[in-house]
């Protein structure tokens, strides 16, 4: 990631809502897909294990956003995706196939639009000013409160 990138993913999460911060690990991981695929593709295997390496480091602090004990069927979903996610990805490094990688970011993209969508929504929904945290969505924990200081860094 070029400086100019890493500057503008470090302002558009602060002051993020927690969809505004999934989305940005959304496009962090589909970044790292692409950037594995095109070092796949030039065989620089370095490069590829690293940017894997980061995507699985991603898929983890995902997880840890998952409510499971009240999340319901969302939260289920949720564990089962990124579980199926982390074996697909080391499935790919293990066949050194660039079009495994291509197909889950073809399945991030498409799950990163509809977190984009409920953020729309959430945010063009009437709320009470002396309402403190955006809507809830069962599966995930977070709330416009919830600010976690983290050393993690995409």
């Amino acid at each position: 990631m070029n400086p100019t990138e890493l500057a503008y993913r470090r302002t558009a999460v602060e002051g993020a809502s927690g969809f505004g911060l999934l989305i940005a690990l959304y496009d962090t991981l589909v970044g790292n897909l692409r950037r594995a695929i095109d070092a796949q593709r030039s065989n620089d295997i370095q490069r590829r294990c690293h940017e894997l390496n980061h995507a699985l480091l991603v898929i983890g602090y995902l997880e840890d956003w998952i409510d499971r004990e009240s999340g319901g069927e969302l939260a289920q979903k949720l564990v089962a995706f990124y579980s199926n996610l982390r074996v697909k990805l080391i499935e790919a490094q293990a066949k050194n196939s660039a079009e495994v990688l291509e197909q889950e970011m073809a399945v991030i993209l498409s799950i990163r639009g509809t977190w984009q969508d409920l953020e729309l929504r959430a945010s063009s929904a009437l709320v009470d000013p002396q309402e403190s945290q955006v809507h809830s969505y069962p599966g995930i924990a977070i709330s416009q409160d919830e600010r976690r200081v983290s050393s993690w860094s995409a």
